[in-house]
């Protein structure tokens, strides 16, 4: 078994979501890519030496922004934590100083307005598909993440109390709030499907009955956004949320329980101006 592939093994062991694990392998496989062309020997252990080279090369030959080497980083820390698990070393080699600086995000994360939201649900509406409206209606009114939405099943949401058991990441429960919109276009969803004999625990199923896919989600996300005019993502409609969400009275607080941040300063990045809102105070200087 390769190194990797024990890497693998202990990320499942650990409960790491499928995401988070395919993005630790990932960067850890081109860390030994780089290892393997540029020394020439087989990988044994990380050395703090051969990490500073990395990183460097990451700056200068590949020119990568901060935020793409700190992810890199925050993968060989992680393989740093097993190689220790494994008494493969003894040491961290990896420090603090070693993330880069990322300039404060001042701008909201948030790049669609309501009306730009709206604009979208109507195009998605008008292509007569139910399950994608009611998708992309939980998406930008109850801030789930796409693979929270796609994991979420039938006995998850109680319409009497407007409650949705969601099951976030790191395997924390949390309970996220329907308003009148998202409970009445998952309601009409659910009754159309049923109407199609989709039988399935999951709520939002393809034309076939089986489990609605991220790879799908992608595909349609594509289409509509050709007719929208923009490149409009799942996660936009999340960002938009927590956006939306700080502008009609939520406290920082309610946002973060509700979208399920780890920590309230992601949230407050979207307590930022938009852009349009500081161009237009550029325009008035």
């Amino acid at each position: 078994m390769s190194v990797l592939d024990e890497f693998k093994f202990y990320l499942e062991q650990q409960g790491k979501s499928e995401n988070t694990s395919l993005s630790y392998l990932k960067n850890v496989g081109l860390y030994l890519k780089w290892f393997d062309e540029s020394k020439g020997v087989p990988f044994t252990k990380l050395y703090r030496e051969n990490v500073r080279e990395y990183i460097s090369f990451l700056k200068t030959v590949k020119d990568h922004k901060p935020k793409t080497i700190n992810t890199k980083i925050n993968a060989l820390v992680k393989f740093n934590e097993f190689l220790i698990d494994k008494q493969i070393q003894n040491n961290f080699v990896l420090h603090k100083s070693d993330y880069q600086r990322v300039q404060e995000q001042y701008v909201s994360l948030s790049k669609f307005e309501k009306k730009d939201i709206e604009r979208f649900r109507q195009i998605v509406l008008e292509s007569n598909n139910i399950r994608n409206y009611a998708l992309v209606t939980l998406l930008a009114y109850a801030g789930l993440r796409i693979s929270e939405a796609l994991d979420l099943k039938i006995k998850d949401i109680n319409f009497v109390s407007r409650e949705i058991v969601v099951e976030g990441k790191g395997n924390k429960t949390r309970i996220v709030f329907m308003n009148d919109l998202v409970k009445d276009t998952l309601q009409s969803y659910l009754k159309k499907r049923n109407q199609l004999n989709l039988e399935h625990d999951f709520i939002f199923v393809s034309n076939r009955g089986k489990k609605l896919d991220r790879t799908t989600v992608n595909k349609f996300f594509k289409n509509y956004s050709e007719t929208f005019g923009q490149k409009l993502t799942p996660h936009d409609l999340r960002h938009f949320f927590c956006s939306n969400a700080l502008k009609v009275g939520f406290s920082v607080e309610e946002v973060a329980n509700q979208a399920g941040h780890s920590s309230i300063y992601t949230t407050m990045l979207y307590t930022h101006p938009s852009r349009e809102e500081i161009i237009d105070k550029m325009n008035k200087l």
